[in-house]
């Protein structure tokens, strides 16, 4: 995998990869949004993505038509993060950080 960041993890949590277009997103999110993500990584680390589905605030959903099969989990009224899981590496692959806007780009 080309373009990607690698969130180091302890052996037997999940790991997070990042593409290069969200690392460079992070820096311009709004401060609350920043620590929304932050804590959704925290979960996603520990418990994987099932324990985003037990935090309704998430509002953690798949989508369809071109992002079938990645999820969006909410980190505010208008941000998502969009990310889809690669279940035999036991690895959440981040795609977008985005303001609500899934069209492909």
């Amino acid at each position: 995998m080309q373009n990607v960041c690698v969130w180091h993890t302890i052996l037997g949590m999940w790991k997070i990869l990042e593409h290069r277009r969200v690392s460079r997103k992070v820096s311009k999110l709004p401060v609350e949004i920043l620590k929304r993500y932050e804590k959704w990584k925290d979960i996603v680390q520990v418990s994987g993505p099932q324990g985003l589905r037990l935090i309704k605030g998430f509002h953690d959903e798949s989508l369809r038509g071109e992002w079938q099969g990645h999820r969006s989990s909410r980190l505010g009224q208008q941000y998502r993060v969009i990310y889809e899981i690669l279940q035999e590496e036991v690895v959440v692959k981040v795609v977008d950080l985005t303001a609500h806007d899934y069209r492909r780009k």
